[in-house]
Formats: structure tokens, C-alpha cells, sequence
């Protein structure tokens, strides 16, 4: 494979996203109150950014065929997951750990469905992404909130802590890596911990590496299949749907290393009747790529140059600061600094700033003080966002 160099993306010109059944841009309005015609939505986890040619050529030579029948050879998709491990990762898995899902939300739903009973409980480490605790609560098992601590600016996991709090009846651990919403790349030091502690009360891992390719400079992503020891408890879900703004196909991956894991998983898979579709299978083998590597590491120089604009805005507001970023496109800020309720900051960022951003309850316990905003987009719209926060928020000078 060769990396076409001709390839040059385009992430400053703004894309127009309204009327597109988006729901990023066209869900704001209903959700967060906010214009349909004048708001920024930095809310849900997409990107405004196209997908790499190399991707829109492979869907284009898709639509030119013309005819969508059912799939029945998965090994170039499988291969090309396989490479991307190994070229971007050094992670060498085998075609026959990977299992398709319709998205990562999904697979979690399945893997709690066939490893964990009623009642069991779920541990989270907190804050973190929103449908760990939806999905959880959705299947009537019990959650479980373990509050990470801060080792100064940044999330760190406490065990000492977390050992006084178990029950006995945890039964999985739902990680998030990297981390969102802090932005949190886990060392491998991090993650040999938490394998010992799994170890010791003998718990499932399901690592939600989906935001593994979205590190910045001076960062590593450490899979967690890399460890020695876990692959009797490990199940990796991964997915080219934040990478490459692919999330409406969705198709992601469970990569599970132990075969009695595997089957327990696929059977589910078969016994549901669940499967992905063509475009999506299309699009992940064209971005796992040279071509969209290259592209990969374009968007993350613009996203690098999109966190040092946003992060010394915000740090400029009083009262607010941005959690330093060490992965992903989603920036973690703290209003606790403002003095105000959160009913009120929600009400100046939303009404005065017409700005939709998530609300940092949602994360579970510690976010309460805490709105996360979403990066991935034109830096003139990160620029007119720091504009309407600096005036909602101006009269703290």
C-alpha cells in the first residue's frame, strides 16, 4: 500500500451541517434551547470535519456498482484492523479475535447482557462518557461510581480508595481509554494497576479504546491488550468513528484475545441477529490505511493547534479552566471558579452564549462543575465560540 501524497484535507473551511438530519447541529435546538440559525453546537462527539478521500472513493466505487447485497468476505476489513494495531498501535491480534458490532454502544449492551446478571454491579470510573451509566442502568445492573482523584491538573485513578468501596458483587469494569471527558491518556503503569486490581476481585475489563488515535504530541496510547495476564478478562472495543468522523455507519470492534470470551460474545451476536452494514464495513477498510493514516495524523496537528487556541482563551475568562488535554477533541472545563450555580452557567452559556455544550452532570460524580465542549471543528468557530463565552461571561473581570 502507498500512501497517496496528493492527499491534502481541508479541516478550515466550514462545513454547513443544518438540515442534514444531523444530530449534532440540527438536535441542538430541541435539546439545549438554543437558535437554529446562530448557535454553535460543541456538544455530541463528531467532528465537522469530511471524511479522508480515501474513504469517500471507496463509498463512491460502492454507489457507482449500484448494488447492496448482503456482505460475505470480511477479510480485507479484517486485515486492515489487524495492520492498523500493529503500524499504529504495535499491537499484533489475530483476524480471528475481531467481532463486528453495530457501534461500541452496542457492544457494551451485549457484553454486559452475557457476562453480568441482575444486579451485578458495574464499576465507572467517574467523570466519565455519558452511556456507561445509560446503558448500565438500562439493563438493570447496578452502577457503580468510583470518583477519579486529581494528581494536579489531571485524572488519576486512586485503588487504595476504590478498595474500601467495593460490595463483592462487582462483577465488570467499564474503562474508559483514553479517557473522556478528561481528556486522560492512562500510562501503562495506570493500566498494570488496574489489571492487578481486576485481578484481585476478579473482574471483566471492557476497554472503550475508541478515541486511541486521537493523541497529542509527546502522548502514548497504550493498548490494553498489550498487558501480560488480561486476556482471560479483556474484551477491546475500538472503531474508525471518531478517527474519522465515520460514526453514522456504525461499525465498530470487539477484539477479544480468549476464545471461551469470544464465543460467548459471538453466540449473542448470532442469537440477536445483529450485524453492520456494507457502507460501514467499506468505509473502516479504507480508513485503516497508509492513506488514512496520513490523514489521521493531518487531523491532529489542526486539532493540536485547535486545543492550545481554546485552552488559552478559556484560561483567559475568570472563573473557568480547561483540564489540559492529552487526548481526543473534547475539552473538560471547570466553571466551579465562577462562584455561580450550575443552573445559572448553563443558562448564561446556552441563552446568552448560544452555545449548546454537554453538561458535566451527565459524566457521573465530579462533574458537576464541568461543561464539556467539543473542539473538532473549523478554528473560526473555535475562535467566535471563545468570543460569546468571553461576553456571556465578561462581567466576572
Amino acid at each position: 500500500m502507498q500512501v497517496n501524497l496528493t492527499d491534502t484535507p481541508d479541516f478550515d473551511t466550514p462545513t454547513d451541517r443544518r438540515n442534514t438530519l444531523c444530530q449534532k447541529w440540527d438536535g441542538a435546538p430541541r435539546l439545549f434551547g438554543v437558535s437554529a440559525d446562530s448557535s454553535l453546537p460543541m456538544w455530541v462527539a463528531d467532528t465537522d470535519f469530511r471524511a479522508p478521500d480515501v474513504v469517500q472513493e471507496a463509498l463512491q466505487r460502492m454507489v457507482d456498482h449500484g448494488i447492496y447485497g448482503y456482505m460475505g468476505d470480511y477479510g480485507p476489513y479484517k486485515a486492515a484492523i489487524k495492520w492498523w494495531m500493529a503500524e499504529r498501535h504495535d499491537w499484533e491480534i489475530e483476524e480471528d479475535w475481531i467481532l463486528t458490532t453495530f457501534g461500541l454502544v452496542n457492544a457494551i449492551g451485549i457484553a454486559l447482557d452475557v457476562f453480568t446478571g441482575p444486579d451485578d454491579g458495574i464499576i465507572t470510573f467517574t467523570p466519565v462518557y455519558h452511556a456507561f451509566a445509560r446503558m448500565v442502568n438500562a439493563s438493570g445492573r447496578q452502577l457503580v461510581e468510583l470518583p477519579l482523584a486529581r494528581d494536579g491538573d489531571i485524572y488519576v485513578m486512586d485503588f487504595d480508595a476504590y478498595e474500601k468501596q467495593l460490595t463483592g458483587k462487582e462483577k465488570m469494569i467499564l474503562l474508559c481509554s483514553p479517557h473522556n471527558p478528561g481528556g486522560r491518556v492512562w500510562t501503562r503503569q495506570e493500566l498494570e494497576e488496574l489489571a492487578d486490581f481486576a485481578r484481585r476481585h476478579d473482574l471483566m475489563i471492557i476497554a472503550d479504546e475508541i478515541h486511541q488515535d486521537l493523541v497529542f504530541p509527546g502522548e502514548k496510547h497504550t493498548a490494553f491488550g498489550l498487558l501480560e495476564n488480561v486476556a482471560d478478562r479483556l474484551i477491546t472495543l475500538s472503531a474508525t468513528s471518531k478517527t474519522f468522523n465515520l460514526a453514522g455507519h456504525h461499525t465498530g470492534n470487539a477484539i477479544i484475545p480468549n476464545p471461551e470470551i469470544r464465543r460467548a460474545f459471538s453466540k449473542r451476536l448470532s442469537a440477536l441477529g445483529l450485524s453492520t452494514t456494507m457502507a460501514g464495513i467499506h468505509a473502516a477498510t479504507a480508513a485503516y490505511s497508509p492513506r488514512g493514516a496520513n490523514w489521521a495524523d493531518a487531523q491532529m496537528r489542526y486539532l493540536d493547534e485547535n486545543r492550545q487556541v481554546f485552552d488559552a482563551g478559556i484560561q483567559a475568562i475568570p472563573g473557568l479552566k480547561s483540564m489540559p488535554m492529552q487526548a481526543t477533541y473534547l475539552a473538560w472545563v471547570d466553571f466551579s471558579g465562577t462562584g455561580m450555580e450550575e443552573r445559572e452557567v448553563i443558562e448564561r452559556l446556552e441563552k446568552t452564549a448560544d452555545i449548546a455544550a454537554n453538561h458535566g452532570r451527565s459524566f457521573g460524580k465530579g462533574g458537576e462543575t464541568y461543561m464539556r465542549f467539543n473542539i473538532g471543528t473549523q478554528r473560526s468557530r473555535i475562535e467566535e465560540a471563545l468570543r460569546r463565552l468571553q461576553s456571556a461571561f465578561g462581567d466576572l473581570q
